[in-house]
């Protein structure tokens, strides 16, 4: 039977290799649960407004309404209770509605400076994005310049090297040459045969000279 794999170990490799900052969608998640907070309060503020009037115009009705069912002597009475309840129904029409748009004003009010806060968070927290973006983009590029110097150093030092060894090589090379192109010296004249051999000895055959002493006896 084949065993499950066990994707695990793979998902956190693949996790980790897709590092996030956790503290930035805690404050995002903050920042919206308190949005959320406020703009639900003002809602409910507002709907409790309403209905407040709402109720309040609804019992000022009813009470009209229980001043007008009542007998009356005379039948005029009635025609005067229809036109003073039509008369305080327009009144309390013209008084409620101007408390609903009070109510949705203030509302809206709020609101709007709910939004702006929001635009200013936003507005501060994208300028401290910024900053520290530009502050991290700098220092790398600090390092990179350092690194690059550092490398350029290395590569004219092992430049000044690769330079002085092949220096001394051409000049152990000319050196050498200059060695093999000089001409073989030049052995010593050989004495003459004379000067290394002794004088010879006259030749038997040579008669020796006649003494003067021996002409004048011939004579």
């Amino acid at each position: 039977m084949a065993a499950t794999q066990d994707f695990t170990a793979a998902m956190k490799d693949m996790m980790g290799a897709f590092p996030m900052d956790m503290a930035a969608f805690e404050d995002a998640w903050k920042n919206s649960a308190g949005i959320s907070e406020k703009a639900s309060a003002i809602a409910l503020d507002a709907a409790g407004k309403t209905t407040d009037i709402s109720v309040g115009w609804t019992m000022e009705t009813l009470t009209r309404i229980g001043d007008l069912a009542k007998a009356k002597p005379a039948p005029a009475d009635y025609a005067q209770a229809m036109s003073e309840f039509a008369s305080a129904q327009m009144q309390s029409l013209n008084q409620h509605m101007t408390a609903y748009g009070d109510v949705a004003k203030s509302a809206q009010s709020d609101a709007l400076a709910l939004m702006m806060s929001v635009g200013k968070d936003v507005a501060d927290d994208v300028t401290a994005t910024t900053a520290t973006t530009a502050k991290a983009t700098e220092k790398a590029a600090t390092k990179t310049a350092s690194a690059a110097t550092t490398t350029a150093k290395r590569s004219t030092t092992a430049a000044k090297r690769t330079t002085t060894a092949a220096k001394k090589t051409a000049t152990t090379a000319t050196k050498a040459a200059t060695t093999a192109a000089a001409p073989a010296p030049t052995p010593a004249p050989a004495k003459k045969a004379a000067e290394e051999t002794p004088a010879a000895k006259p030749a038997a055959s040579e008669a020796p000279k006649a003494s003067p002493a021996s002409d004048e006896t011939k004579s």
